[in-house]
């Protein structure tokens, strides 16, 4: 396991950007599968984008699609998540997950094993 801690949410006007970022402790994180999750008020946490562990490949949740980008960081040990285009319905918690594959992580987030504490994100209208 890994542990997770993420930074860089806050208050962002519709149409702005922020960039999320997750450090990761441990030697397993260039080994997993990494991914970022949301969840808003009075809804379940849903998956929004997900990276293999090279790098190569990522998955995106539609809502995001052509407006986040997932990356990664290997040497650093770092998750990152560019938010671009933001709009009011991207207001969450986001949290930064590892689990085995991004496929187990997207079918359902009782397949991750780690999770990181969350970072707010807010978007005005």
């Amino acid at each position: 396991q890994v542990q997770l801690i993420e930074s860089g949410g806050g208050l962002v006007q519709a149409g702005g950007s922020l960039r999320l970022s997750c450090a990761a402790s441990g030697r397993a994180f260039s080994m997993l599968a990494m991914g970022w999750f949301r969840q808003a008020p009075g809804k379940e946490r849903e998956f929004v984008a997900g990276i293999t562990w090279s790098g190569g490949s990522a998955d995106y949740a539609d809502s995001v699609k052509g407006r986040f980008t997932i990356s990664r960081d290997n040497a650093k040990n770092t998750l990152y998540l560019q938010m671009n285009g933001l709009k009011p319905e991207d207001t969450a918690v986001y949290y930064c997950a590892a689990g085995r594959t991004v496929y187990s992580m997207r079918s359902s987030a009782d397949n991750v094993s780690s999770w990181g504490q969350g970072t707010q994100v807010t978007v005005s209208s």
